[in-house]
This record gives C-alpha cells, structure tokens and sequence, in this order.
C-alpha cells in the first residue's frame, strides 16, 4: 500500500466512523486544542471530558489562564495526575502573553520550544486547530505504524521512534491535515488497541503486516517491565478542636509538586517521634490519637504506601519556624489536592 492509498483508506474510513463531537472539536482555537493535547497525555478521553469542560468554563481563554493563581489551576486540576502537566500549562499561558502578545505561536519550532509540549504535541495542535501539515506520533499513531509495519522493539527506544517518524512523515497527506491527525488518533483509540484489537474493521487491514501475520498480541513490543520499589510514609493527620485539618503546599518539585496535601514524615519515627517532628518541622505541638488503615498509590516509578497516623492539635510554636504555605482545612474548597489525599480526607469526614 503506497502513502497515498493509506492516507486515502484512513480518511474514508474517518468520514464514516470518525469521532467528530468531542469537546476541543467544538470552535477549535490553538488554545483550546492545547489544553486538550495536554490532558490527553497519559490519560484516556472518557477521563479527560469531564475535566477539560470544567477546565474551560474556569479558563475561557488563554489570558485567563495566564492571570490565574496557580492554586487555582491545579485545584481544577487535580484528579487528572501528573501535574507537572498542569504547572506547565500555566507557565506556557503566562509565556505566551509575555512573549508572544497573547498570541499562540504558529510555527513547529517555536510550540515545541513552550514547556510541556514535545514534537507529537506541536504537530497536533499545529494540524488539528490551523490546519497545517504537521505529523504527529503520539501513543495511538504508533501503535498503528508498529503493527502495520511489523516493527518489533519497545516504540519508546530511540531507533524505533525514529523510523515511525519516518513513517509518520511519509504517510500524512497533502491535504485535510487535521481530519487525517484526528482520524490516525481515533484509528488507535477505537480500532486498533492495545488489547482485542477489532482487526476486521480496520481500513488497512488487508497490507497490515501485524494483522496478516497474526503478531497483533505482540506487537506493539511491550516496555521493558521492572520491578518497582516500595516506599513507606507516615501520613499526618493533624485536627484542632473545630475539626479543621492541617495541610500544607508541597514543593514545586517531586511527588504532587505545588498541591496541598497533608503533612507526611519518614516512616522510621516512632509515636513520641511524630511528636517532635511536627514540633520541629511544623511548628505544631500535638498528641497522638490513633492510627488509621494503610493505603497504597502507585506512581510510574515506585509504590508508595501511606500510613496515616491522627493527631490532636495542642498549639503553635511561634518561636519556631514550620511551614510558611499552610493552613487548616475544612468543609468544601476548591484548593487543588492529590485525589489519593482527597479520598483519605473525604472518608475520615464520612466517620463524623
């Protein structure tokens, strides 16, 4: 099958079966389709729906994203993970009206140079909001060409990406730049998937190799798996006599960077411990009240189990300096909090 036949069968195949309704189709602007392309990083379009209506009613254009306090971002934010995603866009949003006057930029060159947005992500919002040439190669489009080609080997390694972009590149057409970037990602999210693919109606089922070689269970090849390792932590629980609770900003950086979320402390410390680490670090003087169940989250590159431990607030210790972002939580909010967090608060607010 040559590059025109195969842009071709993808296209017609898109006219019919094509996913042409979703949010970010509706008056397309490069903003609203950036906002999109960053939420659909690592999550699925069922999960994101919700959230990018929410998002976009908040922040209806791009200034408003620039003028927002962070706070605010990420408590809209929060739920979806990876926030880096989330810190990145408000960033971006305040560079471009810096920068660019409040104009999204137009070129390939200067969208991949914003924070956050790698090649497949500039050429998506290149085609899919302006129309312009502009291949992208996220995780659907690879999955296509890896079996449609045969291509063995995990699509994250250096050479295999290479020669899908090769492929990318060679196949998208001439014409009808976003329907065909729209139609390779709605092929892979609809058809061609990770498991029971539905091979029989694929538009270019008759040259897949994959297909056709009956590899479609092994192809793409799977990421090298590894072990992940398992990391303990105390998760404190500190509630003042109005039943309010403390929770403080985490730093920019690492796990749920810039989130509210409630203290947590080396899992080595003992009771009388705890005590004197929130005295010491957050200048909280407070007593143990019980200890609550253990629960697990799993990042991309660990497991980390929290240990949540209750304590009773006595007092603050002026004289000592703690944490200078936090504050006591209660009732409805719209802080952004880690949604592991958020159910432990919500499910110890349920007891009362």
């Amino acid at each position: 099958m040559n590059e025109k036949h195969f842009s071709q069968s993808i296209l017609e195949w898109f006219d019919v079966h094509g996913r042409k309704n979703l949010p970010w189709q509706i008056n397309k602007t490069p903003y609203r389709v950036w906002v999109s392309e960053i939420m659909l990083q690592q999550t699925q379009v069922t999960t994101v729906i919700g959230y990018y209506n929410r998002f976009m009613d908040q922040f209806k254009s791009l200034e408003e994203l620039a003028k927002a306090d962070e706070d605010d971002v990420l408590g809209y934010w929060a739920g979806l993970g990876y926030y880096a995603r989330a810190r990145n866009l408000h960033k971006t949003a305040k560079l471009i009206v810096s920068e660019y006057d409040g104009e999204f930029p137009s070129t390939l060159d200067e969208i991949e140079s914003l924070p956050g947005i790698g090649r497949s992500t500039a050429g998506a919002i290149l085609s899919l909001s302006l129309n312009q040439r502009a291949p992208i190669l996220d995780g659907n489009v690879k999955r296509v060409l890896a079996r449609f080609h045969a291509i063995e080997g995990w699509t994250g390694h250096p050479s295999i990406a290479k020669e899908l972009w090769y492929w990318a590149e060679r196949y998208t057409p001439k014409t009808r730049f976003s329907d065909y970037t729209q139609a390779m990602m709605d092929l892979g999210a609809t058809l061609c998937t990770r498991s029971k693919p539905n091979c029989p109606q694929c538009p270019i089922n008759s040259t897949c190799r994959a297909y056709n070689e009956d590899r479609t269970n092994t192809i793409p090849t799977p990421k090298p798996k590894k072990a992940l390792p398992v990391k303990h932590r105390w998760l404190l629980h500190i509630e003042n006599q109005k039943g309010e609770i403390y929770i403080e900003k985490r730093p920019p950086s690492g796990i749920w960077g810039s989130l509210w979320s409630l203290p947590d402390a080396p899992y080595t410390l003992d009771g009388n411990d705890i005590t004197h680490y929130c005295r010491e670090q957050l200048a909280v003087e407070c007593t143990v009240l019980s200890y609550k169940e253990s629960f697990k989250h799993t990042f991309s590159h660990y497991h980390l189990i929290l240990h949540p431990i209750k304590l009773s607030y006595v007092s603050s210790i002026p004289s000592i300096s703690g944490c200078s972002d936090s504050r006591w939580l209660k009732g409805k909010h719209q802080l952004g909090l880690p949604a592991p967090i958020k159910i432990y608060i919500d499910s110890m607010e349920e007891e009362y």
